[in-house]
């Protein structure tokens, strides 16, 4: 991203002021399942400004606190080797007696400086760089342990947690074996269990096939896996939804296989070219993918029917809220090849009424009265809102939108990857929020930290 809007925000004071962003109807149903009331919301300021770190580490607004957890490079706890790098898609599971587990991704390619430590039983492929990492914390937020929970794999990017308390982690890349040194087909979605890293083991689910894999959601009633493709190029990804065999059937029941299918929107082959919030399109209806492992042609180009498919680029992000999934476009520029141009999108299914909604848009980022273009990863807040991590270039925030669609600023990076005179700073991943929604876990890609944060998230 360009430094102009974040300059006028810091320049002004604004980073802590609320700004208005596009949104249709009915909050509540974007919001549902969020871990307060309804209706508790903040004011148009947020928390308050950001106060500057002295450890030069993270800002937040007065009255929180953060924790370092872990950061690329140290030992990990386990002993297994040191702690890998690119923290990206992450979640926070409930263990036994208020304890957490963290799942942890590693978007490592080949050239990862630290590469996740292969471990027997846990690896896919030992030409793989990338993986998770588990930690466990105690009741009070300490880490118990950390350590490998699955190795061998390849830029794993986002995912997203199961009803059961797994985590599906996701390759996002099509690269085969022979491709960059690797021995196995790269592409897939594996399950990883925090509690016994084993029982889920370093088993690819082919049947949710082979692409370029950002996140995923799990409808809790039905046992439906929404998951979204990250690509960024022509040709753009799909959205796509996984019919298990055994639906809701706990570790490893994902392994029995099912049906993958690609979104078609009647009369719409490119979702950038929708620009209004509030547009809704009845009679969705599901394509069977003809070959989900891919052998010979990319899932994305392959042949749907004289109706073609619906593609959109650089989809991201994906959650499950209420009765309905919601899913995350970055970007869409028409210079890539996109229908239009766009800052970044949210959409919302409703599959009882098979009905698709444009409910957030973003950007752009000379336009201070919107929050900024490319959301990445995005998580419900207890707060009744949401926290987006917003990837793109200049200074980096997690950044709060109320149930009134107003923005204010959580959090800004404060680890300058570049030089005094030309900073940089690492992108924000990762963003969750603990069972009982006290502490929010978020990740700075480079340098590879994870963060606990604490304070008045209820206020």
């Amino acid at each position: 991203m360009s430094a102009t809007r974040r300059q006028i925000l810091a320049g002004s004071g604004a980073l802590g002021v609320g700004a208005s962003i596009a949104f249709t109807g009915a909050l509540s149903d974007l919001f549902a399942g969020s871990a307060t009331a309804a209706g508790r919301d903040l004011g148009h300021e947020g928390y308050g400004p950001l106060v500057p770190d002295p450890d030069g580490l993270l800002d937040l607004p007065a009255g929180f606190r953060y924790r370092v957890l872990s950061r690329e490079g140290d030992p990990l706890r386990s002993g297994e080797g040191p702690v890998p790098s690119n923290h990206d898609g992450m979640t926070a599971l409930p263990g036994k007696g208020g304890r957490v587990h963290l799942v942890r991704n590693h978007e490592n390619r080949p050239t990862a400086k630290f590469s996740v430590p292969t471990v027997k039983g846990l690896t896919y492929d030992p030409a793989g760089k990338g993986g998770c990492t588990a930690l466990t914390l105690d009741s009070r937020g300490d880490v118990l342990s950390e350590r490998v929970a699955l190795a061998g794999t390849a830029v794993n990017c986002a995912g997203g947690p199961t009803p059961w308390h797994t985590w599906l982690t996701c390759e996002e890349t099509e690269d085969k074996a022979g491709t960059n040194g690797y021995t196995k087909d790269h592409g897939f979605v594996f399950e990883v269990d925090p509690s016994d890293p084993r029982r889920g083991g370093a088993v690819p689910l082919t049947a949710m096939g082979r692409f370029q894999h950002e996140a995923i959601a799990v409808d809790p009633h039905r046992g439906v896996v929404y998951e979204t493709e990250d690509a960024f190029l022509e040709p753009f990804g799909l959205f796509y939804r996984f019919l298990p065999e055994k639906p809701l059937g706990g570790v490893g029941s994902l392994r029995a296989g099912g049906r993958l299918q690609a979104m078609r929107v009647p009369g719409v082959p490119d979702l950038s070219s929708i620009q209004d919030p509030g547009a809704s399109f009845d009679g969705i209806t599901w394509v069977d993918v003809p070959d989900p492992l891919a052998v010979t042609t990319p899932v994305r180009l392959q042949d749907f029917g004289p109706k073609g498919i619906t593609h959109a680029q650089k989809l991201e992000g994906c959650y499950w809220g209420g009765r309905c999934v919601y899913f995350v476009s970055s970007f869409a520029r028409g210079s890539d090849g996109s229908a239009a141009d766009h800052f970044g999108q949210i959409w919302r299914y409703d599959p009882q009424r098979r009905r698709l909604t444009l409910v957030v848009v973003f950007g752009p980022d000379t336009d201070v009265q919107l929050p900024g273009e490319s959301p990445d990863n995005i998580c419900l807040a207890p707060s009744g809102g949401l926290m987006v991590c917003e990837d793109g270039n200049g200074a980096q925030h997690v950044f709060g939108v109320t149930r009134a669609g107003e923005v204010y600023a959580m959090a800004r990076g404060r680890q300058n990857i570049g030089t005094p005179e030309a900073p940089e700073w690492g992108e924000f991943a990762g963003v969750t929020f603990s069972p009982d929604g006290r502490t929010m876990y978020v990740n700075c890609y480079t340098p590879g930290t994870t963060f606990a944060v604490t304070g008045p998230w209820r206020r």
